[in-house]
């Protein structure tokens, strides 16, 4: 077989995934089950297609519907085609794009970014092109589902040792690797004794780290020097995402310290 008859990688990446369905010659290869996300990140639908010999693919299409009623133009979330943007349903603007643009790899796998919980529903793909000379479409009747849930995924923190009077940086990082818009990421401070410790000339940096074509990494640090009277007192690490979406990770500090300065903070000592 010559390297020419080889089927796209993106078929292949979606034979793994799902199970080819075929109505005629034309054919598409979906997930079989049901895609689960949360909200504030992404989803990738995975998709890759094949037509006719004689069709020629333009533009690619998907819509959001109804599991049991067809799908119509007002139910357009996405479009290649420029001059069709314009009738798009406007709450997936801007967050609908394909993962390879190029229409001739046969790949109509999508991401969704910064999902919401109303963007559960069902997905179907058409393609639009010629057949010889005529001007043609095709609709899939096969569908993909996608439910966005409850979140469920925290921000990941890494805490070093900690020694009074040195110089440390806590790291914050995101669960959002493939959203468009970056969260917002603030730190809390909890205290042990009865007022929370005030965090003199603390500095925090906010970081995006691209790390594909269709992921990042957020992250924010903090840089402090700690202190006796920051001993046992609790950090929280709070994720804010495009649609107010909230999570959070708390840790501790264990501070190596002096341990009259404890003593000193506290008012309480055991020194023999």
């Amino acid at each position: 077989v010559g390297l020419s008859r080889l089927p796209p990688l993106s078929s292949i990446f979606c034979d793994i995934l799902g199970q080819q369905h075929c109505v005629g010659e034309y054919c598409i290869t979906v997930s079989n089950d049901e895609i689960t996300a949360e909200p504030g990140l992404c989803v990738v639908i995975p998709c890759s297609f094949t037509t006719p010999s004689n069709f020629k693919p333009q533009h690619l299409v998907w819509f959001k519907c109804k599991s049991n009623k067809r799908c119509f133009n007002s139910d357009v979330i996405f479009h290649t085609n420029t001059n069709a943007k314009k009738t798009l349903e406007s709450e997936f603007m801007g967050r609908v794009s394909l993962l390879d643009p190029d229409v001739n790899h046969l790949n109509c796998s999508i991401r969704i970014s910064d999902l919401r919980e109303s963007d559960s529903g069902f997905y179907q793909f058409r393609v639009n092109g010629y057949k010889y000379t005529v001007s043609e479409g095709f609709t899939f009747n096969k569908r993909t589902s996608v439910n966005v849930g409850g979140f469920r995924q925290k921000p990941t923190m890494t805490l070093p040792d900690l020694t009074e009077g040195h110089q440390t940086t806590l790291t914050c990082s995101a669960p959002a690797l493939c959203s468009t818009s970056p969260p917002g990421i603030s730190w809390m401070w909890r205290g042990a004794a009865e007022k929370d410790p005030l965090i003199n000339g603390s500095i925090t940096v906010f970081k995006n780290e691209t790390l594909t074509a269709v992921t990042q990494r957020h992250n924010s640090t903090l840089t402090f020097i700690p202190t006796a009277e920051l001993h046992n007192s609790n950090i929280t690490c709070r994720i804010r995402f495009s649609d107010n979406t909230t999570t959070e990770e708390t840790v501790n500090l264990h501070i190596l310290t002096n341990i009259l300065s404890i003593c000193i903070f506290f008012k309480k000592c055991n020194i023999f």
